[in-house]
């Protein structure tokens, strides 16, 4: 499955920038030429994240269309589908243009512990009572 070498490549970049945050989401943009899914990526991070910052994360995924050129026809057209045919003939001799990108876009951070205290008192009250 190689949807656990892609969800490796994603929880390096989310350890990296979280620097050792807990996180809660992370929103990756994927090529379609790397044929993956949402449920698919987040049963492999799940996985592979236990113990991490990024236990029990979701993964929002973007697929990034391919550029396609037909050789035909010279049409071009982008599709979210990694075998798509010319829109313009229906030819399948094209060439494709990108589609295979993994960018990490955001992370969401878990929300803090709340922290014991009166944090209006710790910080003093300016306008109050002295």
């Amino acid at each position: 499955m190689h949807e656990f070498g892609i969800a490796e490549a994603i929880l390096t970049a989310v350890e990296k920038r979280a620097d050792g945050r807990r996180v809660r989401r992370a929103r990756v943009h994927a090529g379609a030429l790397l044929r993956v899914t949402e449920q698919g990526i987040n049963q492999a991070f799940s996985s592979i994240s236990e113990g991490s910052v990024a236990e029990d994360a979701h993964v929002d995924l973007v697929i990034v269309p391919v550029r396609m050129t037909c050789r035909s026809c010279g049409s071009t057209s982008t599709s979210v589908e990694p075998f798509a045919v010319c829109a313009g003939c229906g030819d399948t001799d094209v060439h494709a243009e990108g589609g295979d990108d993994l960018v990490l876009e955001s992370i969401q951070m878990a929300e803090a512990s709340h922290v014991p205290g009166n944090s209006r008192r710790d910080r003093g009250n300016p306008a109050g009572p002295s």
